[in-house]
């Protein structure tokens, strides 16, 4: 699991490539990364408070895209921050299907060092590709 900060890809946002050796991976890769682009420490992120989403998409971009704008969703709407605890992706007949369990808690601004607030997940070069070490993905966030 990893990702990387791009340089020059968008002026106001932020970009960047996760990699995983399974789908399993790349998922939990760029969301280490989202996090990590919010909050300096993720790692004191506790858990509280459980969560469960179930996303369908016909194209991996796509549930990548949902994926990540679900999370950031708690974030706003709830104002939580979460981890994954356990993912599930399947390849069905009609398209990718994800289960994850987020655990989490609210904002704790005395223990949470954020970063800046991450508005969306933009689909401006948006990518999940397989490569010979597993997959790829880019993203971009408008912040």
């Amino acid at each position: 699991m990893s990702y990387r900060f791009l340089d020059n890809v968008a002026t106001a946002d932020v970009a960047f490539e996760a990699r995983g050796a399974t789908l399993h991976e790349l998922f939990l890769s760029a969301w280490e990364a989202a996090l990590r682009t919010m909050i300096e420490n993720p790692e004191s992120i506790n858990a509280k408070c459980t969560r469960h989403i179930s996303i369908a998409e016909n194209r991996l971009d796509f549930l990548l895209h949902d994926f990540l704008q679900k999370l950031l969703f708690f974030k706003d709407a709830n104002y939580e921050l979460h981890r994954v605890k356990k993912i599930h992706l399947t390849n069905e007949q009609d398209g990718y299907k994800i289960r994850a369990q987020l655990v989490g808690e609210p904002i704790d601004s005395m223990r949470h060092r954020m970063r800046v607030d991450v508005k969306a997940v933009t689909f401006h070069r948006l990518a999940v590709v397989e490569c010979t070490s597993g997959w790829r993905a880019t993203v971009v966030l408008d912040v």
